[in-house]
């Protein structure tokens, strides 16, 4: 049975008193509903643009399956963090590239089961410039992310393991179809 969307929608950040809240010990027991966990993070496409054209830096990670898939750099916000601030982060430290956020490309609102939890999730994805850095996952301080690589911004939507992430793809592909020096 899902869980409805809380009342006024989806924070930037997370509430602690509105975790407290919805996890409270209420809501485990003989029914088998698990408490609810709301999640934020933030992350996205950083771009350059090569002879070949755009190109978006991606990692490699290892699903709950064990099987090794391509995904955008992610991850939570820390302390007072705007999602801005926490995507030009994740993405440094998941794929060694430092960033400059261009606009926001969307975000992507899930739901996921742990063994003592639920979790909604919504993970809020930007379109950066690449400014430097070397593309590298060894800076990942949670070992998440097993490489980065350089992929061609056509090729994205195709090789990303998730659809939300592919529509994501195509957005910054259009959009820099319109204007390609939003990542000059």
């Amino acid at each position: 049975m899902p869980v409805p969307v809380p009342p006024g929608g989806h924070p930037l950040k997370v509430d602690p008193a509105r975790l407290r809240r919805r996890t409270a010990p209420s809501t485990v027991g003989s029914t088998g509903h698990l408490p609810v966990v709301d999640e934020t993070s933030a992350g996205g496409l950083v771009v350059e643009r090569h002879v070949s054209g755009h190109r978006a830096a991606v990692i490699l990670r290892r699903n709950r399956a064990g099987r090794l898939e391509m995904c955008l750099p992610k991850g939570h916000l820390e302390g007072a963090e705007t999602p801005e601030e926490a995507a030009v982060r994740e993405i440094r430290e998941e794929t060694g590239i430092q960033g400059t956020v261009r606009r926001t490309l969307g975000v992507i609102d899930y739901w996921f089961s742990g063994e003592d939890r639920r979790v909604h999730k919504v993970v809020h994805h930007f379109l950066l410039r690449a400014d430097g850095g070397l593309i590298t996952a060894a800076g990942d301080p949670d070992g998440e992310a097993e490489d980065a690589r350089w992929i061609p911004l056509t090729e994205l939507p195709d090789r990303l393991a998730y659809p939300n992430e592919q529509r994501l793809a195509t957005t910054a592909l259009q959009v820099l179809t319109r204007t390609p020096d939003l990542v000059e």
